[in-house]
Order: structure tokens, then C-alpha cells, then sequence
């Protein structure tokens, strides 16, 4: 498909979401499908899928989300499809995967063939200019037939597997919330006493069944549960609209939207909560939705302070729906107790007013609230987590707890 002339526009973000387009609402099938999402998916035993979308070459991305690109995947609305990720850990240098996994004791038979063939992927890619800025690898797009501007998607989250038994989390003197370049670094600051030598900054941690659960064997007597999740899901972004690594940052060279960042189209926003069992909601931008998903995680927690979580290369199964003439300004989620409503932007203090604020609007809507019942409710009963701290744009999210109210929404959550 014919790509975008790089498109010369301000980089911008929505930095509010504050204005709340109100759709007609869903069709009766539609709505149930959707209302009934959290608790079905986790009764859902995948153990087959409609579509496979593996991460062969083809079907990846690095570092960015290209508009138009060939579709990995074309499904219809109500679909499900199989996703594999691959942990883009020892993927982007100049020694192979194999190298560099051994170097943790990790042997060659224990590398995936789909990793060396991504790395052995990048010469070309890189003479190409497809080299898009994130550190990703992205594995997509897939295309929801049907889907179009002024939709929403909803994905739910049916299974995520390890497809190995290790992951990495990265650490280093001056990573993620320490770093000089991190907005809250103060001049005077010391680095933290970590050796910057490979070996020391990176830890390799092997996952496992312990006691019957999948565990992370942080050490001989600390076992952490696995909860995996997709740090990086995203739809195709509006055309010639960017978010950089800073508020009046220029447009990318290439013209393609780095995966680094969060937005309005999704991306790197690090929830962990947006796991199995979880509905995601992201608004289309693009014809066919375009959904790339990766930088896959075992564990991590909120803040993912280091700046990384155990990245682990993971496989997804998901229902893809398309919620016609429902259109979203931000991502958004909901689980079988709580709604998750996200603020996003370049300052922690404008992400959480933005949270707040959706979290008003969110209640006006669908619960009847006046602006000032709302925002008291929101103080009262809403729990607001720092999602992630340490990709540029800045991600909270409010945990509107649905236990609390006695009345169904008197509107359809899905069509605020």
C-alpha cells in the first residue's frame, strides 16, 4: 500500500481528551458482546483462534507504526487472532541474538528462530529508513475489516503465554526515573552504585512453575508471580499527527510515529493491568484500525521505574470487535471491577489532571453525575496509579471500582 508523504505538521498530543463525543449509542449485539467481555474472557480457554500472526519478519516492525502498512493479518469484527511478540531484548545490536543470550548462560537451542531472523532483518531494514526510533520490535498490523475513523476497537485479552522461560529487566546508574535526562533529575543528584559493565545492569531471570504457578525466579528465596501483559499495543495514528519526546518536537524523519511514546493511538503506555481478563478500548484513526502490538512483559510494576519491566518474549490471544459510530479521544479500559481511564501527557501533573478529568466526564455520562459530584467521587472512591513514569509522555490511570454502584450505568460506557 501506497505510504504517507512525511507530513510537516506540529507534533501534538491530546493533551486533554476533554471534550467527550457522544455517539448514538451500540447496537443491541454489539453492546452485549462488549459489556460481557471481562467476564467471558476469563472463562475462555483459547485453545484455538480464528487468525495466527507470527513474528516473522514480515509481519514486524521496528520501532515505529507505519500508516498503510501491508496488512499481517485482515479479520472480521467478532474475530479472534493469535499474536506472536518478541522481546526486543539483544534483537537491535550489532552482536546476533545468539551471542548475546549466551553471554547469560542462555543456550542457542533456547533462542527463538524469530528473533535471529529479525536481527539478520535489520541491514536492510536500516538502508531502507525503517528504523523508526523506538527500541520495539512491533509484530502487526492487524486490519479489523470494517473498522474506520470515528470507531472504537475493542480487544479483549483471552491468554497470554511465555514462549520462553526467561526474560530481562535492564538497570543501569542513571535508567528510567534516575536518569539526568528524567524530568524530576535535579542537578546534585548522585546516580545510583551499579556497575555499568553488561553483566551488572542487566539481569536475566528465569520464569518457571512453582507451587503451581508461573513464577519469576528472582532469587533462590524470592518467587514473583508472572502477570503478563503487552507493554506496547497500538492502532495506526492519525495522519500527520505526532507525539516526540518533547511538546515542540519536530517531526520524525522517517514520517512514522516512534514507538517510544504514548498517545491517543495507544502505544508504550506500560499498564500492567491491561492482562487477561482486561477489555482494552482504542479509538481508529485509520481504515482497518491497523493494531500492532509488542515490547511484551512476565511482570512489572507500576512506574516500571528501571525503564524496563522482565521483557519476555510472550504470545497473545485476543477478540478483536469493532464498536461502530463510537468514537474514543483516549485509550481506555475496563476489567470485571473497575473502569481504567487513562491521562497521557509529556508532565505527571497534566497526565493525572487528565485523568481526573475523564474520570468526571466518565461519570457524567454514564452514571448521571453532576461535575461536582463527580470530581468528589472521584476523591472519595477513585484510585489513580502511575502506570508508567519513564517513556517521555507520562501515563496514569484512574480505577473507577464498578462494586460501588447499585444501578447499571444509565448510558452505555461505551459510547461517552
Amino acid at each position: 500500500m501506497k505510504r504517507p508523504t512525511n507530513p510537516t505538521s506540529r507534533r501534538t498530543l491530546l493533551t486533554a481528551g476533554l471534550a467527550v463525543p457522544i455517539a448514538a449509542g451500540l447496537t443491541g449485539a454489539v453492546a452485549s458482546s462488549a459489556a460481557a467481555t471481562p467476564a467471558n474472557a476469563r472463562r475462555f480457554v483459547p485453545e484455538r483462534w480464528d487468525h495466527h500472526l507470527k513474528s516473522t519478519p514480515g509481519n514486524l516492525h521496528w520501532g515505529g507504526f507505519p500508516i498503510d502498512a501491508k496488512p499481517g493479518v485482515t479479520m472480521r469484527s467478532g474475530e479472534t487472532v493469535r499474536v506472536d511478540a518478541l522481546s526486543q531484548q539483544g534483537l537491535t545490536g550489532s552482536v546476533s541474538p545468539v551471542d548475546y543470550m549466551a553471554q547469560f548462560g542462555i543456550k542457542p537451542s533456547e533462542v527463538l528462530a524469530d528473533a535471529t531472523a529479525f536481527w539478520e532483518s535489520l541491514p536492510a531494514r536500516r538502508a531502507a529508513n525503517q528504523n523508526y526510533g523506538g527500541g520495539h520490535v512491533m509484530t502487526g498490523p492487524v486490519y479489523v475489516k470494517g473498522a474506520m475513523p470515528g470507531d472504537t476497537l475493542a480487544i479483549e485479552y483471552l491468554a497470554l503465554d511465555t514462549r520462553v522461560d526467561y526474560g530481562f529487566n535492564g538497570t543501569s546508574p542513571t535508567s528510567g526515573v534516575m536518569a539526568t535526562s528524567y524530568p524530576g533529575w535535579r542537578q546534585g543528584d548522585v546516580p545510583l552504585n551499579i556497575p555499568s559493565d553488561l553483566l551488572s545492569r542487566t539481569h536475566m531471570y528465569r520464569s518457571g512453575i512453582w507451587h503451581g504457578k508461573e513464577v519469576i525466579h528472582f532469587s533462590d528465596s524470592i518467587k514473583i508471580p508472572t502477570h503478563k501483559f503487552m507493554g506496547t499495543i497500538a492502532v495506526a495514528p492519525p495522519t500527520g499527527e505526532f507525539v516526540g519526546s518533547t511538546p515542540d518536537a519536530s517531526p520524525p524523519a522517517t514520517g512514522v510515529q516512534s514507538s517510544t511514546e504514548p498517545g491517543k493511538y495507544g502505544g508504550n503506555m506500560d499498564n500492567r493491568d491491561l492482562t487477561v481478563g482486561t477489555t482494552l478500548y482504542l479509538p481508529v484513526w485509520q481504515p482497518g484500525g491497523q493494531l500492532f502490538m509488542g515490547d511484551s512483559h512476565s511482570v512489572q510494576g507500576d512506574g516500571e521505574v528501571s525503564q524496563t519491566a522482565v521483557e519476555h518474549s510472550l504470545s497473545g490471544t485476543f477478540r478483536i470487535t469493532v464498536l461502530k459510530n463510537t468514537p474514543s479521544e483516549l485509550p481506555w479500559a475496563e476489567t470485571d471491577t473497575d473502569w481504567l481511564i487513562m491521562g497521557i501527557d509529556w508532565d505527571l501533573d497534566r497526565a493525572i489532571k487528565i485523568a481526573v478529568q475523564k474520570t468526571i466526564d466518565f461519570l457524567g455520562r454514564t452514571q448521571g453525575m453532576t461535575i461536582a459530584e463527580a470530581y468528589s467521587f472521584a476523591s472519595l472512591a477513585v484510585n489513580y496509579h502511575v502506570s508508567e513514569v519513564v517513556d517521555k509522555t507520562q501515563v496514569v490511570t484512574g480505577y473507577i471500582p464498578k462494586s460501588v454502584f447499585l444501578r447499571k450505568p444509565s448510558h452505555s460506557p461505551h459510547s461517552w
